[in-house]
């Protein structure tokens, strides 16, 4: 009983729009399009139809607040079973303007394309990443490959240096014949914590080294329609919360095929970006011009932990 995938009003930035995916609202942000023209008026039809159309949306509001009172509520009629969706979860439903005769839609549904200030596009591996909330594209940033980073950075745990929350990195992998994703992700998986968490490039140990880790996450997950594969560790450090690494590798769509590593470092605690930023970027990496949101695209994330 939700609002259809399409452009709405940002409820946290009025004068924008913002893509709602049928589901939840995502990162993508827009300037409203101009309003079509007036048409003139066309007798007692036009006002039958805002009448129609006003009446629907408020039924739709209705039902969308019902079933989140409902949801809320346990089989007892006593505390929440589940926590109600925040108001902006939902985007407001628009309600026609008697100046139009046949009124204009007041939501496209065309998905953001890799013009999008939200989104990161990897010529080089044909792929675009999308830039969640928090996340900028890399700016004075030594280490090679960096598709974003987190906003700013803070003195590293053990007093050497300065660190991000996180880190994403793009890059394909040209280094053996190896094709298989699993075998790819799992062999990964150790530099990558090594290469976040434990020495960096000037052989110094920012988070005092890595003392144990655990696979949280592991099996296949589609990317940019590809069947990929990807490893998650928590690592736990010396200094500091610790982290969670993830690599990921997929077939290329273009070029030679060769494979493609995306690895993620996520500085665990309150001041870590959200380890379900994971699953949104991998889940929406697309194929540059990849406009078709059945496209498959990230669509089975199912990993087993």
């Amino acid at each position: 009983m939700t609002p259809p995938p399409g452009w709405y009003p940002d409820p946290h930035a009025p004068h924008l729009e913002r893509w709602w995916d049928g589901t939840a609202w995502t990162d993508h942000r827009r300037a409203p399009e101009a309003p079509a023209p007036p048409q003139p008026a066309g007798g007692g039809s036009g006002r039958a139809k805002v009448i129609a159309l006003t009446t629907a949306a408020v039924v739709l509001v209705a039902a969308i607040v019902t079933g989140v009172v409902v949801l809320g509520k346990g089989d007892d009629g006593g505390a929440p079973a589940t926590e109600a969706l925040p108001t902006s979860a939902v985007p407001s439903v628009p309600t026609a303007t008697p100046t139009t005769d046949t009124p204009s839609p007041t939501a496209t549904t065309s998905e953001p394309s890799a013009d999008d200030p939200a989104v990161v596009v990897d010529e080089l591996n044909g792929i675009t990443l999308p830039l969640p909330d928090g996340w900028v594209r890399p700016r004075n940033v030594s280490e090679d490959d960096v598709v974003m980073t987190t906003d700013g950075t803070y003195d590293c745990p053990a007093g050497v240096g300065l660190c991000r929350h996180g880190m994403v990195f793009s890059r394909t992998v040209t280094e053996n014949d190896e094709k298989s994703p699993e075998a790819l992700a799992k062999a990964d998986i150790p530099e990558a914590a090594d290469a976040a968490y434990d020495r960096d490039a000037l052989d110094q140990r920012p988070y005092g080294g890595i003392e144990s880790h655990r696979t949280v996450r592991s099996g296949p997950v589609a990317v940019a329609g590809r069947a990929g594969y990807l490893v998650r560790w928590q690592v736990t450090t010396a200094k500091g919360p610790g982290g969670y690494v993830q690599s990921l590798v997929f077939p290329s769509s273009v070029g030679s095929e060769s494979p493609v590593l995306v690895r993620y470092f996520f500085d665990a605690g309150a001041d870590g970006p959200p380890l379900a930023d994971m699953d949104r970027i991998t889940k929406g990496i697309r194929a540059v011009g990849d406009t078709d949101p059945g496209g498959g695209v990230g669509s089975s994330i199912g990993p087993q932990g």
